[in-house]
């Protein structure tokens, strides 16, 4: 498909944590990323807040980005805050997202997003002709639906545009790099995202020509950056909420059932706790357990919106283990106070399986492109993920540091999607 003359076209990097526009702009001419009116500049948190409000249609007010975490942490309890809805898209388990007294699908979360976005970039994404959007070589979840992904991304994204086109997203972090390379170059991209990890190997034959990229293979696995802070919610915060412990059930001692606690641990899902039906679950299994009290703990946390402060101290342990060997972490509200030192080697124990299925992935698509090891050129590692030492081992200890590069953890992807959606041929690079 031809690009319309003078196109108004984007790349758009839809992540689980962060989302960014790029311009594609003329031929010869680098991206410019999207502007928008916040702090925050061209990043925007892939989050929604909703709360009441009687002077707006509906009742029910919403904003997205960083204005959702404002507004959130100005009305906790009176407010809803999802983050990480992204993970949700390929769930067959997912239905709708009960919101006070109205329930959302994955796509209308999603058109709210973007109509959100929208407002916040000063025109810069009205009338568009052609966006490309970047999707996960695999989708989070442990059994991902891909059709039901695309389906429900179709729905999301009818009417933003023209043209919608989908690419793997490491593969427009690789259409990017290769502007940069003087050599012809066999390259592994990683991506490492919030909800995903993505790799991509492609043969960049004519340097400085990212059109002559050729994929040669792809492999991802539904896990990243969010899995590694369920983990430290697993190891540090489950403990004062019940986990391990009983209750009473007629004459029987039984074990506290899992799914709460799997679901306390999933950004994608617990907001989703705060719901009649799971409360009144929880109210019961208090009143029956052999130690109520962490029990009220996680009632206390579901029903006081205390989502984003737990996740904003998660995100804080795991940023400052990438720069140091230990670090503090600290949650504290009413009800619970959360105080550990955490050495790095800790953590990387608990996230030894995860890094353990991230490189197994990497194994995945060399042998899906046909290429050795020694036959990697080069290595690109971007996502926020890429930062965790452990992870970088993966590919410091196969290739050597002086293959590896990295950089524009949370831009990369949405200029090499906009480089894609300039080129006259889209549905050679499309998903």
């Amino acid at each position: 498909m031809t690009a319309p003359a003078a196109a108004r076209a984007i790349g758009l990097d839809f992540g689980t944590t962060n989302t960014v526009a790029a311009l594609a702009g003329p031929d010869g001419e680098a991206p410019s990323l999207v502007r928008l009116d916040t702090v925050e500049g061209e990043v925007f948190r892939s989050a929604l807040c909703f709360w009441h409000d009687e002077d707006v249609r509906g009742g029910l007010a919403v904003e997205a980005g960083p204005g959702a975490i404002r507004e959130y942490l100005e009305y906790p309890s009176d407010s809803r805050f999802l983050q990480s809805f992204k993970s949700t898209a390929a769930s067959r388990s997912f239905d709708t997202a009960p919101v006070f007294e109205k329930r959302f699908r994955f796509e209308e979360l999603g058109r709210l997003f973007l109509d959100k976005l929208t407002r916040h970039a000063g025109g810069a994404l009205d009338r568009l002709d052609r966006v490309v959007v970047g999707r996960p070589v695999t989708y989070a979840g442990s059994r991902p639906d891909e059709a039901l992904a695309r389906q429900r991304y179709d729905a999301m994204f009818a009417g933003f545009a023209r043209e919608v086109h989908y690419v793997y997203e490491p593969l427009a972090a690789a259409f990017g790099y290769a502007a940069h390379l003087t050599e012809p170059t066999t390259l592994l991209v990683a991506d490492f995202g919030g909800g995903t990890s993505d790799f991509s190997v492609v043969r960049i034959a004519e340097p400085g020509a990212a059109q002559r990229c050729v994929p040669l293979g792809h492999a991802g696995v539904g896990i990243a950056g969010d899995r590694f802070d369920a983990r430290i919610v697993d190891k540090l915060v489950l403990p004062f909420m019940g986990k391990g412990g009983k209750y009473r059930s007629f004459d029987k001692i039984l074990d506290i059932p899992g799914g709460y606690f799997a679901d306390l641990a999933d950004w994608s899902k617990l907001a989703l706790m705060r719901n009649r039906r799971t409360l009144a679950e929880l109210e019961t299994l208090r009143r029956t357990a052999i130690d109520p009290q962490p029990i009220s703990r996680m009632i206390a946390l579901i029903e006081h919106e205390l989502a984003f402060p737990l996740y904003d101290a998660v995100g804080r342990l795991k940023r400052a283990l990438t720069q140091g060997h230990s670090a503090h972490f600290s949650f504290s509200s009413e009800e619970v106070v959360i105080e550990a030192e955490v050495l790095r080697a800790e953590f990387e124990g608990w996230i030894a399986a995860d890094v353990a299925r991230m490189a197994g992935a990497v194994d995945r698509a060399l042998a899906e492109a046909g290429v050795a090891e020694g036959e990697i050129d080069r290595v690109f590692l971007t996502g926020g993920t890429s930062l965790v030492p452990a992870v970088r081992a993966i590919f410091m200890e196969r290739f050597g540091a002086e293959r590896i590069g990295a950089g524009g953890e949370l831009t990369s992807i949405a200029d090499g999607l906009a480089l894609i959606a300039r080129q006259d041929d889209v549905a050679a690079w499309t998903a």
